[in-house]
């Protein structure tokens, strides 16, 4: 018996992807509840094995031209049907929830920040040129999108990246397998002053417009916002479409 064989196996019996961990934990229960050798004996594959294994049925199965393949989406595996036999199985899924398509703002959006992750608000409008906060919000919700911590620089602003459920949305193994979009990648964005560290081991703070020293005069007002700050489309900027559109 070989371990391809045995993957093969639980990947055609599963409703669900299984990623390379799920397999060992599948590999070693199967194992602890068995006295037979030949099942101990794949008790705890190791994980370049496991995908190595998998790759390889991956090959096989594309060779062999058949009517599915096994394929990797966001780091987890399974059988799915070619694309091309899809006409012949539309009926069995004519009662499921069919998600709404992205409009195309929200797929500009969505690109801006599958390409330049992780990124602030405030940057995606730069390359977009219109205001994002709705669309954003949308693509949160959806799952396609979510924040990643804050940005080194002053304000602190919140940043944003793709998710594994986009990874999924799209049918990609993982961000690699992007287009090539260098175009996009060359967009030169203007980011604010970084953070100033006064002494190792204390809290960053913005840098001083006075200088190191003291000054007596009184703070300067507080400059008004920008598009930027508040979100805004600029002014003589394109309005954006809903942001959602049903599938036809």
């Amino acid at each position: 018996m070989e371990l391809k064989s045995i993957l093969e196996a639980v990947l055609f019996a599963s409703d669900k992807p299984l990623s390379t961990r799920e397999l060992r934990d599948i590999c070693t229960a199967a194992a602890d509840q068995s006295e037979d050798p030949e099942i101990i004996a794949f008790k705890k594959p190791k994980e370049p094995d496991v995908l190595a294994a998998l790759e390889a049925l991956e090959g096989e199965h594309a060779a062999a031209d058949r009517s599915f393949c096994l394929v990797c989406v966001a780091g987890a595996w399974q059988f799915v049907s070619r694309p091309q036999f899809a006409p012949w199985l539309r009926p069995f899924s004519a009662g499921r929830n069919r998600t709404a398509k992205l409009s195309q703002p929200a797929l500009e959006t969505l690109a801006i920040i599958a390409y330049r992750q992780p990124l602030t608000r405030a940057e995606m409008e730069q390359i977009r040129g219109v205001s994002v906060d709705g669309v954003l919000q949308t693509l949160i919700e959806r799952g396609l999108v979510e924040q990643r911590g804050r940005a080194d620089v002053v304000g602190r602003p919140m940043t944003f990246g793709t998710t594994l459920l986009f990874l999924e949305y799209f049918g990609l193994r993982d961000l690699d397998e992007l287009p090539a979009a260098d175009e996009l990648r060359r967009i030169v964005v203007e980011k604010p002053e970084a953070l100033l560290t006064i002494d190792p081991g204390l809290a960053t703070t913005p840098p001083d417009p006075a200088g190191p020293e003291t000054s007596t005069e009184s703070p300067a007002t507080e400059p008004a916002q920008t598009s930027s700050d508040t979100g805004e489309a600029p002014e003589n900027a394109p309005a954006e479409t809903s942001d959602l559109e049903p599938a036809p």
